[in-house]
């Protein structure tokens, strides 16, 4: 029998209420701490839309702090260092699909994005 996700009756009939009788309340439960906020991941900010000559772009900022790899940037070659905030980019409008352009996201340091050359053709 799968186990049920419902608070435990009392010998009443009654709902027991958290904290009482004894036993420490549960996280994110009516009257207990809730669960800790990550306000670094909340300013780190959301993938916005970027519409240039060479395509969709997704581009998402990543603070100082959440930088936590190296990656190598391509629009200079140079390692983006941890500790060093910069951008994920990835197209929208890739030729197999959104999935695809998600697949093959780069990191650009934030100088290195605004200042590229497009390609026309």
């Amino acid at each position: 029998m799968p186990r049920s996700n419902r608070p435990r009756r009392t010998v009443a009939g009654k709902a027991g209420k958290p904290g009482k009788a004894g036993k420490p309340a549960k996280p994110g439960a009516r009257g207990g701490p809730g669960p800790e906020l990550d306000l670094e991941r909340a300013r780190s900010g959301f993938a916005r839309r970027e519409s240039a000559p060479d395509g969709e772009w997704m581009v998402r900022p990543i603070t100082a702090g959440r930088a936590e790899k190296s990656y190598i940037c391509p629009g200079c070659s140079t390692a983006v260092l941890p500790g060093v905030a910069h951008l994920v980019v990835w197209s929208e409008d890739h030729l197999f699909g959104a999935a695809a352009g998600l697949a093959e996201r780069r990191h650009w340091h934030s100088n290195c994005w605004t200042s590229r050359s497009y390609r026309y053709r």
